[in-house]
């Protein structure tokens, strides 16, 4: 092998470093985990087993737990076994944990039994960035992604999953009927053969039929209409593809950055209803009073953006068209200009839309205008098929007016969401890989997902300042 980098005999004797230490650089991203872990108030933040029991066998400190996390999900490193084999053989990790390895039930039962204080350390990461001045524009953006759960959608019901596969049952159990009335007319022995085979076809379909049926009852009692037996909390969600069985995980990310300044792990699949809680929830972690934050138009509601406009945060979101006019190439709503001061509208005709009375629909206090020369419009084929073109309008309409117009004047506010908060997500999902949770229920995939994030802003941080600098802060 020449003209070759040569390597070293395997036989030849070598004198190694003295210490571990030599091993790992100034600059080695484990140094980070050591310190940071080491700055913790763990007994604060809620860790079983800080104060060591004084009969027994001795436990691992949990400081040395959480640094095994922490590393292996910088390394994508989550299976509680894999962990436990990389404490045996990789170098980093046994410096890190002063060479203890511990075995896989107990790095298992670490996290799931300090899933709340795995969760505060996130938070307490987020405050470090809060003290290296990284959050200095107080602008967030928000979005939702669908990450897998370890049910498998075979092992998740709805009423109309449930009723299709009856019906696959039902229509399979009559066809291998009819195979068997086929297989009588054959010779004695191939027809004994083949109608032992299809009755144990018949009865395993008619064993699935009876759980199917036990399922059915489980399902009339469920508050939501959906069942799932491997992971309870996890629910059928839509996507651009297939529709997934998992966890829709809501992310504020910050705008100057990439940090994941919060998130939060709910099973509803629809993000209308979360603007509030994810606006204001980088408010807490940030610890400031105002905050502008923007999303796509699937968190368009408009008792939420009213929220948001009372609690100080200004929000950036794209009204959805959901008119049927627009939608059959008549006038929409935004062709016809409301006055404030004579509270009227003005359509495309120029005709005046006066009030005429005010109603309640879904809670929210709407008014209705219409004009009395609609049927002498010569425009009225491009407005409404009915006898007037009723013009709604509810009573806080000026917030959202507001902000359509603030979207007017920055044009680039989409491109900033999707710049900002797609990439750490999908960032997330690259690193998990394809099965994105490996624990279940709603607290225990959170705590999965905080180690996740955990790993993420301290990978960014690292990248943004260097260790170096990160440890010196810390240690400050």
């Amino acid at each position: 092998m020449k003209r070759f980098v040569q390597g070293e005999d395997r036989t030849q004797s070598f004198l190694l470093p003295e210490a571990l230490d030599d091993y790992v650089t100034d600059t080695n991203p484990v140094r980070v985990v050591d310190v940071f872990v080491d700055e913790l108030d763990l007994h604060k933040l809620g860790f079983e087993g800080v104060e060591p029991a004084l009969t027994g066998r001795p436990s691992y400190h949990p400081g040395v737990m959480l640094k095994i996390y922490i590393y292996g999900y910088l390394n994508r490193i989550q299976s509680s076994r894999r962990l436990e084999r990389e404490a045996q053989r990789n170098v980093e990790l046994m410096w890190l944990t002063s060479r203890l390895a511990p075995d896989f039930k107990t790095i298992a039962r670490f996290r799931k039994d300090n899933g709340k204080a795995i969760r505060s350390v996130c938070r307490q990461f987020v405050v470090l960035c809060q003290r290296l001045d990284l959050f200095t524009e107080a602008f967030v953006a928000i979005d939702g992604s669908k990450f897998k759960a370890v049910n498998h959608r075979d092992r998740n019901f709805t009423s109309a999953k449930l009723e299709r596969r009856m019906r696959d049952i039902e229509s399979s159990i009559a066809r291998y009927l009819e195979a068997m009335d086929t297989a009588d007319r054959q010779e004695p022995a191939i027809a004994r053969a083949r109608t032992e085979r299809l009755q144990d076809k018949i009865a395993a379909l008619k064993e699935q039929m009876r759980s199917l049926k036990e399922i059915e009852v489980k399902l009339k009692e469920a508050p939501d209409g959906q069942i799932s037996l491997t992971d309870p909390d996890a629910r059928s969600m839509k996507t651009r593809g297939t529709g997934v069985v998992g966890y829709n995980v809501q992310t504020a990310v910050d705008t100057k950055h990439h940090l994941i300044v919060a998130h939060v792990v709910t099973n509803n699949g629809i993000d209308r209803d979360q603007l509030t809680s994810m606006a204001k929830l980088p408010c807490t972690e940030m610890g400031i009073d105002k905050l502008t934050a923007v999303a796509d138009r699937g968190y368009f509601k408009s008792e939420e953006i009213l929220a948001c406009h009372e609690a100080g945060i200004t929000v950036f979101v794209p009204k959805t068209v959901t008119s049927s006019a627009t939608a059959d190439g008549r006038f929409g709503k935004d062709d016809f200009i409301y006055n404030a001061k004579m509270n009227e509208y003005r359509c495309p005709a120029g005709e005046r839309l006066i009030w005429r009375f005010s109603t309640v629909e879904r809670g929210l206090k709407i008014s209705k205008y219409w004009s009395s020369n609609c049927q002498q419009c010569p425009l009225k084929a491009h407005c409404t098929p009915g006898p007037q073109r009723r013009v709604a309008r509810w009573e806080h309409e000026g917030v959202l007016e507001e902000m359509q117009t603030r979207l007017d004047h920055s044009p680039d506010m989409m491109r900033i969401r999707r710049e900002t908060v797609e990439h750490p997500v999908g960032t997330l999902k690259a690193w998990i890989g394809a099965t994105h949770f490996l624990t279940s229920t709603i607290e225990r995939v959170s705590t999965e997902m905080s180690l996740h994030v955990l790993a993420y802003n301290m990978k960014r941080v690292i990248k943004l300042l260097g260790a170096e600098m990160v440890v010196k802060v810390m240690q400050a």
